[in-house]
């Protein structure tokens, strides 16, 4: 009897951590957020889906001299003048001819707007806690200090940008100049 009653209340606390593992799975498994995904060359580079505003085409930019490099001018965007900055450029790459995959889009943060050029956009994935891995401090690295999170997906690795950085660092770059 005394055997019985062990085993009941064994595989009662075995059922219990069962299910608590599966809730761990349940809550590493919920969607954090949701992630634009572009290339710049190779590499596939994602912005948090709340700070894009929208992707537009590359129309005519208006050069501002006196301007770091990496800014390459001022857009209107529906009556609204918007600083736009080459990523490639910004993170030490080599720039390229714009072509037809070629696009900006333009990232908000605050009141501050800014139109990043990015070589294609790919996708718009959803960010489980599963994807997300801590990025290495790598301070001699250019774009590290832009870099949020890495994600770890099935189809390789993704490295979401911190807008507010790169904002903010745009605006303290113009501000310097």
């Amino acid at each position: 009897m005394a055997a019985e009653n062990f085993n009941e209340k064994l595989q009662a606390l075995l059922n219990s951590q069962m299910e608590m593992e599966l809730a761990k799975k349940d809550v590493s498994n919920k969607e954090l957020t949701k992630v634009l995904t572009f290339y710049i060359g190779d590499q596939v580079y994602g912005i948090e889906i709340p700070y894009v505003i929208e992707i537009i085409g590359v129309p005519p930019i208006t050069v501002v001299p006196g301007v770091p490099d990496y800014i390459k001018g001022i857009i209107n965007v529906r009556s609204k003048i918007v600083p736009v900055v080459n990523i490639r450029s910004r993170f030490g790459k080599e720039e390229i001819e714009f072509n037809d995959r070629t696009c900006i889009i333009i990232i908000s943060t605050g009141d501050v707007s800014v139109g990043v050029i990015v070589d294609s956009v790919a996708d718009v994935i959803s960010v489980t806690e599963n994807h997300v891995s801590k990025t290495p401090e790598l301070n001699n690295v250019n774009t590290s200090k832009f870099i949020k999170y890495i994600l770890e997906m099935d189809d390789g690795i993704k490295l979401v940008l911190d807008v507010s950085k790169l904002i903010d660092e745009h605006a303290r770059d113009e501000a310097a100049q």
